[in-house]
């Protein structure tokens, strides 16, 4: 009788799979290489970060909006949206005009480049953990918020870390 010389991968096996802290943990790298496939795709595509495209989508669809309309409409802090705005002016992809009543007051707009950078980027602009969450019933965003709210209580992290797109390597 021949002897088995591959070694078995235990991990793999059904009684892994039976350990609740290990079936959850799978699901965890599921979405988050389900996010990182999306943004590496969109970045390939389009040739700008996801957070790039979404702020650029958003700044396409409200002409004139405002930075700190821009940070509340992808739920950032001010400042990073005016480090993804800095970005996007210098690629000649968003101007940024001073004008109405109030000329401190900074009015947005995409140029003829960003409308040919974001027909290449793959859908959906905001990404497909927010898309994905858009789309689940209200109890289920609940028990979501709920349980979420306890593991990061367990990690003990710097909620600082909220308003930071998973796109932004930082």
């Amino acid at each position: 009788m021949p002897t088995r010389t591959t070694p078995r991968k235990r991990a793999a096996g059904p009684e892994a799979a039976a350990d609740p802290a290990v079936r959850v943990l799978r699901r965890f790298r599921l979405v988050f290489n389900a996010v990182k496939s999306h943004f590496r795709a969109v970045e390939t595509k389009a040739g700008i970060s996801g957070a790039q495209v979404w702020a650029l989508s958003v700044i396409q669809a409200q002409p004139g909006i405002g930075v700190g309309e821009l940070a509340r409409a992808m739920d950032i802090h001010q400042s990073t949206a005016s480090n993804l705005l800095r970005s996007l002016t210098e690629k000649n992809l968003v101007l940024a005009e001073r004008g109405g009543e109030d000329r401190r007051a900074v009015q947005l707009h995409t140029t003829a480049r960003a409308a040919k950078v974001l027909a290449k980027a793959p859908a959906p602009f905001a990404g497909v953990l927010p898309d994905a969450l858009a789309r689940l019933d209200k109890k289920a965003l609940a028990r979501l918020d709920r349980d979420l709210a306890l593991l990061i209580e367990e990690l003990g992290v710097d909620e600082r870390g909220a308003g930071i797109p998973l796109s932004e390597d930082r």
